[in-house]
């Protein structure tokens, strides 16, 4: 038996302004990252998140990320190791004190779009990270890129890892992945996506954009939240993996 946890980005609304379909996302995932108000979300529309989630038994997780509430968090930043351990730190326990208030629990930390692409291969902004986690809870998990250098920087900090791919983003042949700038760096075909993450689940492998078969560690499979027809797209993979036979459950329950 395969089994594979599903996670996406929630929380992310601001005010009057939607920004996806959480509660039918939380129908179809097992994990969720949940936004902690600095790239996205405000703690209404984030507390109300929480609780659909605890309702129905969704894993969460903190969904850090930059100070960029106008760039969605995908903007490149620089940020000393003061203020990004002292951000990191801030994001993970606002959204420890709104899970409680909703009667659910923080379980694991997984960064944000710059933040999360730049502390892959960034060794220094990865440090400061790895020690805003440790200093609030070092059980929390972490997650992180499959094959990315973080992935052994964490672990070897003392950090539990749980290895990530996308089943919605291209890859380039050195695992990272296509800059969304770039045409085909988001993938919207379901049929696509399935046979991707079914090959990743069994086989452990995916090709990039240029052909190539790489070779990826994945405990786990996000499909992003805010793009077109996410909700159609997860449902699809969800479905055409339980037909092959996975079981979709959360890393935690692993």
């Amino acid at each position: 038996m395969f089994d594979i946890d599903l996670n996406s980005d929630l929380g992310e609304s601001f005010g009057p302004w939607p920004m996806g379909d959480d509660a039918s996302m939380l129908s179809i995932v097992t994990s969720a990252n949940i936004a902690c108000g600095f790239h996205a979300g405000d703690p209404a529309g984030i507390l109300s998140v929480l609780r659909e989630a605890g309702r129905r038994g969704v894993v969460v997780g903190a969904h850090v990320g930059y100070r960029d509430l106008v760039g969605f968090g995908r903007r490149n930043m620089d940020p000393s190791s003061e203020e990004l351990i002292g951000d990191v730190i801030y994001q993970i326990g606002a959204l420890q004190g709104l899970a409680r208030a909703a009667g659910t629990t923080v379980r694991y930390v997984k960064p944000h779009g710059a933040l999360y692409n730049t502390i892959a291969h960034d060794a220094r902004q990865a440090a400061d990270v790895i020690e805003g986690i440790k200093a609030i809870d070092p059980s929390l998990p972490l997650m992180a890129l499959s094959g990315a250098p973080i992935v052994k920087q964490a672990r070897a900090a003392g950090l539990t890892v749980v290895c990530e791919a996308f089943a919605d983003r291209a890859y380039n042949a050195d695992g990272s992945l296509v800059s969304r700038r770039l045409p085909g760096s988001v993938i919207h075909e379901p049929e696509i996506v399935a046979a991707r993450m079914l090959g990743l689940v069994k086989e452990g492998c995916i090709n990039a954009i240029d052909g190539t078969e790489i070779k990826l560690e994945a405990e786990s499979i996000c499909v992003h939240g805010d793009t077109p027809a996410s909700v159609f797209l997860a449902r699809a993979l969800r479905d055409a993996l339980v037909s092959k036979g996975v079981e979709l459950k959360s890393f935690i329950d692993g």
